[in-house]
């Protein structure tokens, strides 16, 4: 996951997504194929636990355990590429960029704790 400056520079309440129109909300964590195949296995889940509660259980839980996983893996990336936007600039670096990084700090952050 790349760190977007374009997006980055739109007002907190415009959210804008890679094609340039506006989006309904803030890019997903993880990429749509990853996030349908996790909905696949919780709904196979959902479907047997009638005639195997246990199998259907583990299922759910590997489904969940998977997620988190992802989830850990993509935010360690966007704090990672996030980081590299600032720690890596000089001291005469711009507040703007500045301001910028630490906008995308708080969309993430707020946006986890709202999960």
């Amino acid at each position: 996951m790349m760190y977007d400056q374009t997006r980055a520079q739109q007002p907190a309440g415009e959210p804008r997504g890679r094609s340039g129109r506006a989006a309904s909300g803030p890019e997903p964590l993880l990429p749509s194929d990853e996030r349908d195949k996790i909905a696949l296995r919780l709904g196979h889940a959902i479907n047997t636990f009638a005639d195997t509660p246990h199998a259907a259980l583990e299922e759910a839980d590997a489904a969940l355990d998977e997620t988190s996983a992802q989830l850990v893996k993509a935010l360690a990336e966007l704090r990672r590429v996030l980081r590299e936007t600032w720690q890596e600039q000089d001291a005469e670096t711009e507040s703007t960029e500045l301001r910028l990084a630490l906008r995308q700090y708080r969309e993430i952050t707020q946006r986890l704790l709202h999960l």
